[in-house]
C-alpha cells in the first residue's frame, strides 16, 4: 500500500516530468526546424500526455531522485523513446505536419536531457551538501578493499542524512590504481603501502578515525600485516557492514525502508577468523558430488561444530538422504532446523542416540542402511574428559567401535573417522582415546584394503575407513575464541594457561571442505601413499599460534590496549595439556598426497580382532567403575601415551 507520504513524492515527480515535457515539444520542433511552422498550442498538453502514459511501464513517476542511478536513465531513456512515439504517432493521427522527419529522434532526446539533467543534479546537489557539511567532528576513515565494494560503501554514505563519517581515501589492491578517484574519492595507494600511506596523512593533520574495509578480499597474512601497521598508527581496523544493509533505498533491494530514513553505517569490529583465513584450497567439488550424490549419508554428532558443517556440505551435494544422529536434543533440532530452511529438497531424518549403546546404533544403521558415514560424535574438551574419563573412553573408544562394525554390518561402502592432533603423542586421556578410535578404524581400513575394498571399484569389497587428523578448529564448542570473546565483553581478564603454549587452527569450513576432499582420495582407489593400508590423513593447519598472541590481538581488534586495558593472566596447565600439540608421531613419517592442504601420515596399527578384544576389555573395565584398569588397558595399546595428570608434566615433556 502507497503511503501518503509516497504519493505526494509520487504528485511531484508526475509534475516536474510533466513541466520538462512541455518545454520538450517547442524545444524539439525548433531544433528541427528553426525557421519552420510553430505547432499548434493543443500539442503541448498532448506532449505531456503522451509522456506520461509511455513513461508507466518504466514508473518514471515512481524514481526516487536522491538515489538516481545508471538504472534510473535507463528507464528515462526508454520512457523518453515511447513518449516520443506516441507524441508523432498523435501528431499523424491528427493529420498534423511534423516539423521534420527527424523529429521523433529529436524529441526523445529533449525529453531524456529534460528529465535526465534534473535527476542527475539533484544526486549531485545532495552529494555535495554531504560533503559540504562535513565538520571537524566528522570521522574520516580510509577504505580498504575493492572498488566495488568501496563504491557501494560511498552510494550508501551518500544517503545518510545524519552520519558523522567522511572517507578522505582509499587503499586499493594492486599499485596501478594509484591517483585515480572513485566518486571523487582519491585512490591514495595499494593495500600494501598503508604504513607510508597513513603517516603521510598524519603529517598532513588528516590521520583517519579507522581504516575500513569494504569487502573480503584483504584477509589472512595480508590483514594481519595491515593490523601491525594500523596498530603502530594508533588507527583502528573496522568492517563495512553487510553489502545488503548497504544498498540504497532506490535501489529498492537492501534493507532500509523508502518510506523511512536510511539505516545508519555501523562499522564492525574484524573477527579473529579473518585473520587466520587462508587462501582457498582447490578443491574436488566434483569428486565430492560423485562421493554423495544418490546415496544415504548419515553423520554422527550433528549438532556439533564439526557434524554441522558436514551435515550443511554434505546436504548441498544431493545425497538421496541424510541422517543426523545426536544425544543433544536442542543441537539436533537447531541442525535440523536450519537444513529445512537451507536445503529443504533434501530428505533427512533427525535421530537422537548415544553411540556408547551399541544395540541402539546396530538398530538405526539397520533401519536407515547408511552408505556413507561420517563419525563427528566425541567428547573432546581435555578437561571435562580429564574429570570423567570413563565416560570418555567409553564415548570416543566404545562409541567408535560400536559405530563402524554397526557400519560394516549393515554394508556401508565407507565410514570417515574424525580425529584431533591430541591423539599423537597424547598426555591427555582425550587424545589416548581418539588414538584408540584411530588404531581400529586403521586396522579395519587395512582388513578392508587386503580384501581389495574400494568404493566403487571392486563390488562386495570390505568397509573403507577413511581417518582424517586435524588441530583446533575456530568457534567450536569449548574452543579458546569463544571463550575470549565472553571474557572481553565482561571486561577481561583472559585467562592463557602459558605463555609459551600454542596450537594450530584452521576455520571450521575449510576443515570440513578437506575432510570431504580426503574421504574422496580415501574411498575412490585413487593411487596415493599409503592410501590402501590404513594411512591417516593429516590437515595442512599452517603454522600454529600462540595463545597469548591470540589474546593480545583479540583484545586489540577490540579497540582495546592488551595489560592496559584487559588484562592477560597466566592460569597454568591444566591436567592433560601440554604446551605444544603434534601432528605426525616420530614414526609416521608425513608424505605428500599430490592435494595441496592433505599429507598423509604412515599407518600404526595392529590386527583389528586384537585391537576389537581390547576395546571390548577396556569397555568392560568401564561399565564396572575399574579406572585404573581401564588405563593400565589403554597404556598397553597406546605406549607413548604420558598421562599429565597434574597439568605441570607438559611442560616438562615440551
Amino acid at each position: 500500500m502507497t503511503s501518503r507520504r509516497s504519493l505526494s513524492r509520487i504528485l511531484v515527480n508526475i509534475l516536474l516530468d510533466g513541466v520538462a515535457a512541455l518545454l520538450a515539444v517547442p524545444l524539439a520542433a525548433w531544433l528541427s526546424d528553426p525557421s519552420g511552422p510553430v505547432l499548434p498550442w493543443w500539442t503541448l498538453p498532448l506532449g505531456v500526455l503522451a509522456l506520461l502514459v509511455g513513461g508507466v511501464p518504466f514508473r518514471l513517476s515512481q524514481q526516487y531522485w536522491r538515489f538516481a542511478s545508471i538504472g534510473d536513465l535507463l528507464q528515462v531513456a526508454g520512457g523518453s523513446a515511447l513518449g516520443a512515439m506516441m507524441f508523432a504517432a498523435s501528431l499523424i493521427i491528427f493529420e498534423t505536419r511534423l516539423p521534420s522527419a527527424g523529429f521523433p529522434v529529436i524529441h526523445a532526446l529533449c525529453l531524456f536531457m529534460l528529465l535526465g539533467a534534473p535527476r542527475v543534479f539533484y544526486r549531485m546537489l545532495q552529494g555535495r551538501f554531504r560533503l559540504a557539511r562535513g565538520g571537524a567532528a566528522d570521522k574520516k576513515v580510509v577504505l580498504v578493499g575493492s572498488g566495488d565494494g568501496a563504491d557501494l560503501f560511498l552510494r550508501a554514505l551518500a544517503a545518510e542524512r545524519d552520519g558523522d563519517l567522511r572517507v578522505i581515501g582509499l587503499l586499493v589492491q594492486g599499485s596501478r590504481q594509484t591517483g585515480r578517484r572513485i566518486q571523487g574519492c582519491p585512490i591514495l595507494g595499494p593495500v600494501e603501502q598503508a604504513g607510508p600511506v597513513l603517516d603521510r596523512l598524519r603529517q598532513e593533520g588528516r590521520q583517519p578515525y579507522a581504516l575500513v574495509l569494504t569487502g573480503h578480499d584483504v584477509t589472512g597474512a595480508q590483514l594481519s600485516t595491515l593490523l601491525d601497521i594500523a596498530d603502530e598508527m594508533g588507527v583502528p581496523v573496522r568492517r563495512a557492514p553487510r553489502p545488503t544493509t548497504l544498498q540504497a533505498p532506490g535501489d529498492r533491494r537492501g534493507d532500509r525502508s523508502i518510506d523511512g530514513a536510511p539505516v545508519p553505517i555501523e562499522l564492525r569490529p574484524v573477527l579473529i577468523e579473518d585473520l587466520l583465513d587462508r587462501a582457498q584450497v582447490p578443491l574436488d567439488r566434483d569428486g565430492m558430488a560423485r562421493l554423495v550424490q544418490g546415496r544415504r549419508v548419515l553423520v554422527t554428532g550433528a549438532g556439533g561444530t564439526i557434524g554441522s558443517e558436514l551435515a550443511r556440505q554434505v546436504s548441498s551435494l544431493g545425497p538421496e538422504e541424510i541422517v543426523l544422529l545426536d544425544n543433544g536434543e536442542y543441537a539436533l533440532w537447531q541442525i535440523d532446523l536450519e537444513l529445512a530452511e537451507t536445503c529443504p529438497e533434501t530428505k533427512r531424518q533427525a535421530v537422537i542416540a548415544d553411540v556408547r549403546d551399541a544395540a541402539r546404533i546396530r538398530d538405526i544403521f539397520e533401519r536407515f542402511r547408511p552408505e556413507l558415514v561420517f563419525h563427528a560424535a566425541a567428547l573432546k574438551h581435555v578437561p571435562i574428559v580429564e574429570a570423567n574419563p570413563l565416560e570418555g573412553l567409553m564415548t570416543n573408544v566404545v562409541g567408535t567401535l560400536n559405530v563402524a562394525d554397526a557400519s560394516r554390518a549393515s554394508g556401508c561402502s565407507a565410514m570417515v573417522l574424525i580425529s584431533t592432533d591430541k591423539a599423537v603423542n597424547p598426555t591427555s586421556l582425550m587424545g589416548a582415546s581418539k588414538r584408540l578410535a584411530e588404531m581400529y578404524c586403521q586396522a579395519l581400513d587395512i582388513a578392508a584394503c587386503a580384501n581389495g575394498g574400494a568404493l566403487g571399484v571392486v563390488p562386495g569389497g570390505g568397509m573403507r575407513c577413511v581417518t582424517v587428523r586435524f588441530g583446533n578448529v575456530l568457534g567450536s564448542t569449548g574452543s579458546v575464541v569463544p571463550l575470549f570473546r565472553r571474557q572481553l565483553e565482561r571486561g577481561g581478564p583472559l585467562t592463557v594457561t602459558h605463555p609459551d603454549m600454542q596450537r594450530y587452527f584452521m576455520t571450521v569450513r575449510e576443515a570440513v571442505g578437506l575432510v570431504l576432499q580426503a574421504s574422496v582420495l580415501g574411498v575412490s582407489g585413487a593411487p596415493l601413499p599409503n592410501g590402501r593400508d590404513g594411512g591417516i590423513f593429516v590437515l595442512d593447519m599452517g603454522e600454529p599460534v600462540k595463545i597469548v598472541d591470540l589474546a593480545r590481538r583479540m583484545i586489540r581488534l577490540a579497540g582495546l590496549l592488551p595489560e592496559r586495558d584487559v588484562e592477560i593472566r597466566y592460569t597454568g596447565l591444566r591436567p592433560g595439556e601440554k604446551l605444544f600439540e603434534e601432528l605426525f608421531h616420530g614414526k609416521e613419517a608425513p608424505v605428500p598426497t599430490g592435494h595441496e592442504g592433505l599429507l598423509m601420515a604412515a599407518p600404526r596399527t595392529a590386527d583389528p580382532a586384537i585391537v576389537g578384544r581390547a576395546i571390548e576389555e577396556i569397555a568392560v573395565a568401564c561399565r564396572a567403575g575399574q579406572l585404573r584398569m581401564a588405563l593400565t588397558l589403554v597404556s598397553r595399546l597406546v605406549p607413548e601415551f604420558e598421562h599429565n595428570v597434574a597439568g605441570d608434566a607438559g611442560i616438562a615433556r615440551a
